[in-house]
């Protein structure tokens, strides 16, 4: 994967290194010079900047001192706390650093081959979907002789100092990382996809139920390798307060552990097996803790034995990282950043997901079928008019998770464009074989809506019923335009793919078969009062809705005779005067049972109200009533675009 990725700018490490080294200098990034506009647009850094090399600064320099570690990072004095949580949570996955930092050993410092060394290091980000390789010179930033921005406690130790570097390269200059969101850090050294949890307004606290649920969302994310991050929201005369219980207000804090820790001594506490739920925490200051319970000192770790305390590495130290019982956090911290690592892989002891992405963008046209940004569903004249993507739960039930992010901004900051789009998205349960676009809201059901946010990503964990759905990412107003890029996860295959097409095709041959002259949509909302199947007075009822040889089939409602069927069908005719046939059938082992059907004539005249039929027999005996009636709504347009 790695080797694949591309060069940022086009430079090739492996080349400018090769041709450093022959001509015996050290490299000097041309694309992120050593000047005042790789630090900042808007405000200068608080004294005057030296730009040093490594072996300037410490006498010995290394990426790593004593390995990689998440005690390693400290904040600067640019306000990017995001940035260091995230850092220090990459810390504590060696699978994805060392992706982040490809060939970590070959750009480690070698002291006894100097003339190896040429200044020049490279980095690998997602972005947007793929790894970019990003090459920065060791040039950094310092005032007084002292690094500036995030750095390592070990003044010779330089790993994180050069990746802050070329993720600010990435985004432009240093004042670009300036506030951010760790999730979208973690995002881009991993493709991870991340969900922002709002603490406060779901109120774990007061709800054990939800609390408890949260628990195990985050422990099985926190074991399957996944990425917490939290913060405690501020007004902008609160960043970066510190309250009185030890934490800082605005600020971004790294999860790195989430346990239930066993309670009570020796085989007592093993055979009650009483347990509380845990979090820790690291402030990116490296220092100022929580002072509350659990905190390093206080009385309640007298209630853990000493190997569960040893286990869990117990330090009473102001090093930055700190435990808390899991319901203080819920009410203490007002946010929460989840980032998983997705598993795709075919082979896994962990459940397997099956992935589809795909890129879009919201683009204008004046022609209404062929604009792409038509806002959410406040606009009810234009929200058909965005990128719709169609995918089918072929299990009775399925979870689903979608993720829709934005291009990264920070970029553009400099320019004054730096802030991301209010997006989201909308879930619409369709006709079981549409495979055209939407161009108008029926009696498809809209079963789940995003929130909608100027985030970079949107995420949603939903379970979905069987059944074919159409997703409709958006941005919050209309003549907005922007790219995105949709994930969509799944037990099973999906088909997730985008609707493109507004029609059947007019094709060499439609003037010998024929051409749709009209479209009919149908929705079967139920059945009442069947007819008797088994001995035990229920029957398996399932609906058929057919016309001109094409037929969509509903799953069985089991033993019942009121079925809901909520099944719907759409049909472009070549002959509307052929009728449409809505047939009810029993599910039966040996052989389905016919229960009834009505005939429907779909002309465009015919009413849109819901209606309530009596089941008929068949053939000659079709005027033949048989118990039970069906309720439906049908709807016939000579427009092909009209639904």
């Amino acid at each position: 994967m790695f080797s694949s990725a591309t060069p940022y700018k086009n430079q090739h490490y492996s080349q400018l290194k090769s041709d450093c080294i022959n001509d015996k200098k050290l490299f000097e990034d041309p694309e992120f010079p050593a000047t005042d506009a790789s630090l900042y647009f808007k405000r200068p850094p608080p004294g005057r900047v030296e730009w040093k090399r490594p072996a300037e600064i410490g006498t010995e320099p290394y990426l790593f001192v004593k390995g990689i570690s998440s005690h390693d990072l400290n904040q600067g004095v640019v306000g990017n706390c995001w940035f260091v949580a995230a850092c220090s949570c990459l810390a504590l996955k060696p699978d994805l650093w060392k992706k982040v930092i490809p060939d970590h050993m070959a750009q480690e410092w070698d002291h006894k081959h100097p003339e190896k060394y040429a200044g020049i290091f490279h980095f690998q980000f997602w972005v947007f979907g793929e790894w970019v390789d990003v090459v920065v010179d060791d040039r950094l930033p310092t005032i007084n002789g002292e690094l500036i921005y995030c750095h390592s406690k070990d003044i010779n130790e330089f790993w994180s100092a050069l990746l802050e570097k070329a993720y600010a390269k990435l985004s432009g200059c240093y004042e670009s990382l300036d506030g951010g969101n760790t999730g979208d850090a973690v995002v881009d050294f991993s493709g991870a996809v991340a969900e922002a949890i709002d603490l406060e307004k779901e109120a774990y606290y007061k709800d054990q139920t939800k609390q408890d649920q949260l628990l195990e969302d985050l422990l099985k994310v926190w074991d399957r390798g996944g990425i917490i991050s939290c913060s405690i929201k501020a007004s902008p005369n609160e960043i970066e307060l510190e309250m009185a219980n030890g934490l800082v207000k605005g600020h971004a804090y790294s999860v790195t552990a989430v346990k239930k820790v066993r309670v009570g001594h020796g085989l007592l506490a093993y055979f009650k097996n009483e347990t509380i739920p845990l979090i820790r925490m690291r402030n990116p200051w490296g220092k100022t803790e929580w002072k509350g319970a659990w905190s390093d000192s206080s009385e309640e770790w007298s209630t853990i034995g000493d190997m569960e305390r040893s286990n869990l590495g117990i330090t009473v130290e102001d090093d930055g990282e700190f435990w808390m019982e899991f319901t203080d956090w819920c009410k203490l911290f007002t946010a929460a950043d989840v980032c998983r690592l997705i598993n795709t892989s075919v082979i896994s002891v962990h459940k397997t997901w099956n992935e589809v992405v795909h890129f879009g963008s919201w683009t204008k046209n004046a022609e209404p079928l062929l604009n792409r940004c038509g806002g959410c569903a406040n606009h009810k004249l234009t929200f058909l008019q965005n990128p719709q993507f169609l995918f089918d739960v072929t299990k009775e039930a399925d979870e689903v998770l979608i993720s829709l992010q934005q291009k990264d901004m920070k970029s553009h900051r400099k320019y004054g464009r730096g802030e991301n789009l209010s997006i989201g998205f909308a879930i619409f349960k369709v006709e079981l074989n549409r495979k055209y676009r939407m161009h108008d809201i029926l009696t498809q059901g809209c079963v789940e809506t995003s929130t909608y946010i100027n985030a970079r990503t949107v995420f949603m964990r939903c379970t979905l019923q069987q059944g074919r759905y159409v997703i409709i990412p958006t941005a919050f107003e209309p003549l907005t335009l922007g790219d995105y890029m949709i994930r969509v996860y799944t037990d099973v295959d999906s088909g997730c793919r985008e609707l493109t097409e507004d029609k059947p095709h007019i094709k060499c041959w439609s003037a010998f078969v024929g051409y749709p002259q009209a479209v009919t949509h149908v929705y079967v909302h139920g059945a009442e009062e069947l007819q008797n199947q088994d001995r035990s007075g229920g029957a398996d009822p399932y609906v058929i809705i057919s016309c001109e040889g094409r037929s969509v089939r509903s799953t069985v409602k089991t033993d019942t005779l009121q079925p809901e069927f909520l099944t719907s069908a759409i049909f472009y005719r070549k002959k509307p005067r052929k009728p449409v046939t809505v047939q009810v059938w029993n599910s039966n082992g040996v052989k389905d049972e016919f229960m009834g059907q009505v005939v429907l004539s779909g002309a465009v005249k015919d009413t849109y109200e819901p209606q309530r039929l009596q089941l008929r027999k068949r053939g000659r005996q079709s005027a033949d009533e048989m118990p039970g009636s069906i309720s439906l709504r049908i709807a016939t347009s000579t427009q092909l675009t009209a639904m």
